[in-house]
This record gives structure tokens, C-alpha cells and sequence, in this order.
């Protein structure tokens, strides 16, 4: 049984839907990401868990107990906010030891409980140093230390990096991840970045205009994802309209703008089809032996990759390519492009709502 099940999970606010019949489980001791845009409805749905937002239909189970009427303070969750939310005029300690407090846990026990919390996020050296004083990573592993403090059955997270400078983000996100697995905490994650949600967790739950898009793991999403939305919000992707003229048990023809190309195996119905090909998947091949030849168009470093945007027969293709310490074409050239057929993903065309 999931640890935590949403079940057709539905908000509205007048004539606005912000979340549609939201379905996904979080299983015991994993890390789940809400990832999409802004809008789509996922700190509303992170809402409705803690309970600061009612539900309009739909069920939330929580090890198989429906949180329905329960109170916030009465589901035992922790809760870290992207302001992390502490007290000023309190120590780390006494700011750690506060849910305890409330809780009416006697002395010892909240002192041996806001040790551990302190040793598993490595700030026991600063105990008796206030908030106002502190780093903003050593402010949300503050933060962490007080959600986790009271042993909760599920830690949700409200994009608890997004305060962070890019450097110190990237550090966190380890220390994240690394508190998270020591603990042993069911935890879902609020974010929009992609790369986020994709190095953190066990599953991503992908979400657009308030409906579940794909449920999977971070390289099942990246690599066979259920659609084009999917695909250009996990990453770079080069997206073409093409027809699917066939297809058999090895493989299929696509063609796009009379253009015919092998293809992948796939289940599509023959037709009108979206083919995304990531631009990682795109490789230089010598004059006469690639699948198409274009122009760059444009070359922008990366530090560790060059990205070239070619104009080609198929639309213009953007291409990734590691940076060996060698030069690049430039603008002007004159590229071959190659791929493999089997990194093609065939998906439906989507219509607009």
C-alpha cells in the first residue's frame, strides 16, 4: 500500500480549476517531486496535504488514513516553506525545539531529539547562534532540522532552494537529498526547475494547467515521456510535426516536409505524429554520411558545452555538444547531422485546450 495516495484530487476556486482530478502515490521512505510551471497547481496540491487549502473532491490517504476534516496540526507532517518561516528573536536550538514545545514533550526528550536533529544536519556547532546571524543554507537546514524534529510521517517541501544562489543551491540539493535518505522521510517536493526534481528524486510528477502529465521516474520521464509537454519541460528538445507512412515490428518511416527518415518502433496510429529528438542525441557526421545537412545559425558556449542552433531541411535543429577543448563550427558552417533512429520519440499530436 502507497505511504501517500491522491485520488482524483480536485480544487476549485470559483469557475477556476487549479487542480483536475489529480491521481499519484508516494511510496514509504521516497522522494517525490511536483515539478511543472508556474500555475499548474502544485503548491495547491501541497496545500490540501497539509491542509491550509480545502478540498473540493477527490480523496488524500495518508498510510491508508483519509486526512479529510483532519485538522493541519493534527496530520503530523512537517513542513518547510520557501521563506523557511523561523523566529528571529530564537536560538537554532530553541527555534528546532518550538514544534516539540507545543507538542508538550517533556525536557529531556526534546533535548535529545533537537540534538539528533542538529547532528543529522550538521549545524550542533551552532545551537546557540540566532537565524539573523546564519548563511541562507545553514537557514533552511535550520529549517529542515525543525520539520524533521517531530518525526513526521511525510516532510513536504515548498521550493525550500529558490532563496539560494545558483552555487549554493547545487550544494544544498545534496545535503537535501542526503538528510532526506538518513532520516528515512517520505518526502514530496514543490519545484519548477527540472534539473532539481530530476537529481532529488525517486519519482517526478510532472503537471501542467492542473493535470497530471506523467507519473514515472526521473530517466523513465526524460527518456519515454507521454508527451511533447513532458519532453520540452524535462529538457532541450527539438520538436517537428512529421506523418508516420509506416511501421512494423522494426521500426517505422516517418517524413516531414517530403522528407522521409527511418524511425523508431512504435504503437502511434499512422498519421500526423510530433517527433522529438533530444539535441544531446544529435551527432556531427562527415560530408555525405549524415541523415541531413544544415547551416549553423548560431553558437553559444556553455562552459561545458557548445550549443549550435543549424537550419536544416527538417526546421532549424538545436545541437548540444561537450566541450572537449577543441574549437567549434561557427556560424556559417556548414554541418552533417546524425542520430540514431531509436532516439527518435514518436508522440501524438497535442490540441490546444
Amino acid at each position: 500500500m502507497a505511504h501517500l495516495e491522491l485520488i482524483d484530487l480536485t480544487k476549485r476556486f470559483g469557475v477556476v480549476t487549479a487542480v483536475d482530478s489529480l491521481s499519484f502515490s508516494v511510496d514509504r521512505g521516497s522522494f517525490v517531486s511536483l515539478l511543472g510551471p508556474s500555475g499548474c497547481g502544485k503548491t495547491t496540491t501541497l496545500q490540501m496535504i497539509a491542509g491550509f487549502e480545502d478540498v473540493t473532491a477527490g480523496r488524500i490517504l495518508l498510510n491508508g488514513r483519509d486526512l479529510a476534516g483532519v485538522p493541519a496540526r493534527q496530520r503530523g507532517l512537517g513542513i518547510v516553506f520557501q521563506t523557511y518561516a523561523l523566529f528571529m528573536h530564537m536560538t537554532v536550538a530553541e527555534n528546532v525545539a518550538f514544534g516539540l514545545e507545543m507538542r508538550k514533550i517533556d525536557r529531556a526528550e526534546r533535548k535529545r531529539r533537537v540534538a539528533a536533529a542538529l547532528d543529522l544536519v550538521h549545524l550542533s556547532h551552532l545551537a546557540d547562534r540566532y537565524p539573523r546571524a546564519m548563511s541562507g543554507g545553514q537557514r533552511q537546514r535550520v529549517a529542515l532540522a525543525r520539520a524533521l524534529v517531530i518525526e513526521p510521517e511525510l516532510l513536504l517541501l515548498d521550493e525550500p532552494l529558490s532563496n539560494l544562489d545558483a552555487k549554493l543551491r547545487e550544494e544544498m540539493q545534496l545535503e537535501l537529498r542526503r538528510i532526506q535518505q538518513e532520516a528515512g522521510v517520505t518526502t514530496l517536493l514543490v519545484t519548477h526547475d527540472q534539473a532539481e526534481a530530476m537529481a532529488l528524486s525517486d519519482k517526478v510528477v510532472v503537471m501542467n494547467k492542473g493535470r497530471l502529465q506523467q507519473a514515472a521516474a526521473p530517466f523513465d520521464a526524460y527518456e519515454t515521456p507521454n508527451n511533447s509537454f513532458v519532453s520540452n519541460f524535462l529538457g532541450k528538445s527539438n520538436s517537428l510535426r512529421a506523418i508516420l507512412v509506416e511501421k512494423d515490428q522494426n521500426g517505422s518511416v516517418i517524413e516531414i516536409d517530403g522528407l522521409r527518415l527511418p524511425g523508431p518502433v512504435t504503437d502511434a496510429a499512422l498519421g500526423p505524429v510530433e517527433v522529438n529528438l533530444r539535441p544531446e542525441r544529435i551527432e556531427m557526421a562527415d560530408a555525405g554520411r549524415g541523415i541531413v545537412n544544415g547551416q549553423v545559425e548560431e553558437q553559444v558556449f556553455l562552459g561545458n558545452q557548445w550549443l549550435l542552433r543549424v537550419k536544416t531541411p527538417l526546421g532549424s535543429l538545436v545541437v548540444l555538444r561537450r566541450n572537449t577543448g577543441a574549437s567549434e563550427s561557427r556560424p556559417g558552417d556548414t554541418v552533417h547531422l546524425n542520430w540514431d533512429r531509436d532516439h527518435l520519440r514518436i508522440l501524438p499530436v497535442e490540441v490546444a485546450a
